[in-house]
């Protein structure tokens, strides 16, 4: 910095005297500036005086304020002082005005006091006549009179005369409600007939009640029901009446004794609930009486008994809740439960359910019986459900009803499969097996009458008989497929023998994968239906996963049987292929007949297939025809004996005429939407039987470059076979090897003689062998095939998309992938 200040000095003093001659101006330019400097000097000595200056009035100024605040202090004191005096003198003023206020306060309340007492003294004595004389109508009025003047007397209730009038009224109180309890004694013992006033003296004692506490109320209802139900009680409980047969004779007695003791009961008010209060109490001894029999039974129960028992309880809780409970408006959402399906024959119930079918609620369970007594007394709808308060008590003992069901269901199901034909329906508009559908229809039956009985344990049991009976048909459909094979897929699939399909076995494969699509689906829906229907604690149970894996397995391996079977339908083809004495031909013509013969077959086969098969399992037939036929006719090739220029010409048109064929698949099944990754699979294919040709037909001193250019993954045992097909000599072979192996491109792979020969021409093993295929398609087939078999009756699939898992898996998947996952479990 003062290096800059010093440059900046310099360059002024450089500008000012630029020259020699401008020095004679330095004198007058010092002089200027002292003058400055005596000025500025001049001008900060008069700042500073100022500023001392404003420093001594600040503190004058100060010193003023504080005074200021003294005295303002010494005002407010002197204000205090005079305001104290003041309220002084105001109290002395009003201090005897005061005393005359509180002195008639005291009297005012002493005088209403002895008004009241006064009152209450003879209120007390009026209750007491009127107690004597049972005049209940009048005592319901006094006691109300009686009660709020005691109100008054809280305060004064140590006193001994306020304890002693406490006392009186309590004991009246007590004679009041023997007086009462006594003359109820004889409701409904013909009294009432007799003394025609006596149902008006009991309508006012409901009065006096009222005016009592509430216990005494709780107690009269519970005692008039406990006498009207003595009677009940001493007949179901003999041996005649307490048989399970007997049960609806119970919900008659109730129904006959309410009708006849409806006019008597109107001595009580509506506002009591008392028929409703007397239904809790005889649903309860009712439950407690049933529960002994069902325990007290030594051999399980007739099922027909049981079932009847519990529909006449069902149809009498319903009953109940109409007429005593506000939800009545669910028993009718409750009863369209499972309304989809149609139940034409009442099987096992049919006596049990006519009049109340659409009427039928869910059981509620145990858990709904109410806790706290007094809340039964108040209205009906606080809280009490009629709906399960007797029939849960069935649920326990239910499982013969299930053990019939399943019986019945299994044998349906048998009596179904061995009626059905098994036989396509020529213009069928579903192309499943009817029985299918009837094995639903009756499930959906059963679903239907167990659900109006119960929705708890005994439904989600119901639910576990349906697995196993739909797991039975899925054995069925399993059964039904065409056996045999050979070979890898026959090992893995666990066919024996080789697999020859007709026409008719093409269909009802078909057939087969249809309805075991259609069970697939109508389980889950099934299943979806039940867990809106069951009790909510087994909603989160109902799972129908392992039937659809069942029907997934049944769709897979039957799938694999007719791509096997369209496969054994080659083998003349491909055996006529081998015969054509590709050496010898002269002149290249028409294609093969062994190519015409490929043609008949998927001419035949495929439009049938793609009528009957849905676009996901076609899709999967053509990949597995494509990862079959082209490979196949690949590998076919070595086979021959020896292929002259003319003979891989012929070949070669002969190649492409399949390719033609193979793409036009898709449109013979008229489902062109399967195509666009088919066409590019079989391109790729059949473009390797083509590239293995012109191979053949390149000179012999350029087949090593040919070959490395158009087959770049193949191996030297290949070409040592490819030359052997063009028919050179082994000697003459050599020297091609060699210039091959210099290439560095052969492989030490296993020998193709050891895979073509040994394999039949029909077996997928030989696909394996070939390691030129390309990886993620040739162990495809052996993969899913493999997988497949493995899935069988146990592997955990989760339904249609697991399937498109195994058509869709690659050779990446095979140690770690999702398919490895799959069947490791």
């Amino acid at each position: 910095m003062a290096g800059t200040h010093k440059q900046s000095a310099l360059d002024y003093i450089n500008q000012m005297f630029p020259t020699e001659a401008s020095l004679s101006g330095v004198e007058p330019l010092t002089h200027k500036i002292r003058s400055e400097i005596r000025k500025v000097d001049a001008e900060i000595l008069a700042a500073v005086r100022q500023q001392s200056n404003s420093g001594s009035k600040a503190r004058e100024e100060l010193a003023a304020a504080t005074s200021a605040v003294k005295e303002l202090i010494t005002k407010m004191q002197e204000i205090k002082t005079k305001a104290e005096q003041s309220e002084t003198m105001v109290q002395e003023i009003c201090r005897d005005i005061k005393k005359l206020d509180f002195a008639k306060k005291h009297i005012t309340t002493t005088i209403t006091a002895l008004h009241r007492l006064t009152m209450l003294v003879s209120a007390i004595e009026q209750l007491q006549v009127m107690s004597s004389k049972r005049q209940y109508k009048e005592a319901a009025a006094q006691l109300e009179a009686v009660n709020q003047l005691c109100s008054h007397f809280e305060a004064y209730r140590d006193f001994p005369k306020i304890t002693e009038l406490r006392d009186k009224f309590k004991s009246i109180k007590q004679i009041l409600k023997a007086h009462v309890f006594s003359d109820f004694s004889s409701l409904g013992t013909g009294k009432e007939t007799q003394e025609g006033n006596l149902l008006q003296q009991l309508s006012d004692a409901c009065l006096v009640v009222d005016a009592l506490e509430p216990s005494v109320r709780e107690e009269l209802v519970k005692r008039s029901c406990n006498t009207e139900l003595t009677s009940y009680q001493q007949i179901f409980e003999g041996a005649e009446f307490a048989k399970l047969d007997k049960t609806e004779r119970r919900y008659a007695w109730i129904k006959r004794r309410l009708r006849t003791i409806e006019e008597i009961w109107k001595v009580f008010p509506s506002s009591w609930h008392v028929p409703y209060l007397l239904c809790i109490q005889f649903c309860k001894m009712t439950r407690s009486q049933l529960v002994d029999t069902l325990n007290q039974l030594k051999e399980k129960p007739d099922v027909g008994t049981l079932l009847l028992a519990l529909q006449r309880t069902l149809e009498f809780e319903e009953e109940l809740a109409d007429k005593f409970g506000p939800g009545s408006h669910d028993s009718e959402s409750r009863s369209d439960t499972g309304s989809e399906f149609v139940d034409k024959s009442n099987q096992t119930v049919t006596e049990i359910r006519k009049k109340y079918e659409k009427k039928l609620a869910a059981i509620s369970g145990e858990e709904n019986e109410i806790q706290d007594g007094r809340k039964e007394l108040s209205v009906p709808d606080a809280g009490f459900n009629f709906r399960g308060i007797i029939s849960s008590c069935f649920e326990p003992f239910l499982m013969v009803y299930v053990e019939l069901e399943e019986k019945t269901l299994m044998e349906h199901m048998e009596k179904l499969a061995q009626e059905e034909s098994w036989d396509v329906e020529e213009g069928s508009q579903t192309n499943i097996f009817s029985s299918s559908m009837q094995v639903f229809l009756i499930i959906r039956r059963t679903l239907k009458r167990c659900s109006a009985l119960t929705k708890n344990q005994t439904l989600f049991n119901l639910f576990k008989v349906f697995e196993r009976i739909l797991k039975a048909y899925a054995t069925k459909l399993y059964t039904r497929l065409p056996k045999g094979g050979t070979g890898i897929v026959a090992a893995a699939t666990g066919m024996d023998g080789q697999i020859k399909t007709s026409d008719k076995d093409e269909r009802l494969i078909c057939y087969i994968v249809n309805t075991a699509e259609y069970c697939h689906k109508t389980s889950g829906e099934l299943a979806e239906n039940v867990s809106k229907i069951v009790d909510p604690q087994f909603g989160d149970r109902i799972d129908m996963s392992e039937v659809q894996d069942e029907y997934t397995a049944v769709i897979t391996k039957a799938l694999i049987t007719l791509v096997h079977g369209i496969e054994s339908k080659f083998d003349s083809e491909m055996a006529a292929m081998t015969r054509v004495p590709w050496g010898t031909l002269e002149s290249v013509g028409d294609q093969s007949e062994y190519v015409n013969g490929i043609n008949t077959i998927l001419t035949a086969s495929v439009p049938v297939l793609g009528k009957l098969l849905s676009p996901i399992y076609f899709q999967f037939f053509l990949d597995k025809l494509a990862s079959s036929l082209g490979p196949r006719f690949y590998l076919n090739m070595f086979k021959c004996k020896h292929i002259s220029e003319t003979g891989a010409q012929q070949m070669l048109l002969d190649t492409q005429a399949v390719k033609t064929i193979l793409l036009e698949v898709p449109a013979l099944g008229k489902q062109p939407s399967a195509s666009t990754g088919y066409a590019k699979y079989v391109s790729r294919e059949m473009s390797k039987a083509e590239a293995l040709l012109k191979v053949i037909l390149s000179p012999i001193d350029s087949m090593a470059d040919t070959y490395c250019a158009l087959l770049p993954e193949g191996t030297s045992a290949e070409f040592q076979r490819i030359l052997d097909l063009k028919g050179l000599k082994r000697s003459d072979q050599q020297s091609i090897l060699d210039d091959y192996t210099k290439r560095g491109v052969g492989a030490s792979d296993s020998s193709i003689k050891a895979i073509v020969p040994a394999v039949p021409s029909n077996s997928v093993a030989s696909l394996t062998g070939n390691q030129s295929m390309p990886s993620a398609i040739i162990p495809l087939k052996e993969e899913i095939v493999a997988r497949a078999a493995a899935l069988g009756r146990e592997a955990a699939t989760t339904g249609i998309q697991r399937f498109l898992a195994l058509t869709e898996s690659t050779t990446k998947d095979r140690k770690d992938g999702p398919l490895g996952k799959l069947f490791s479990r």
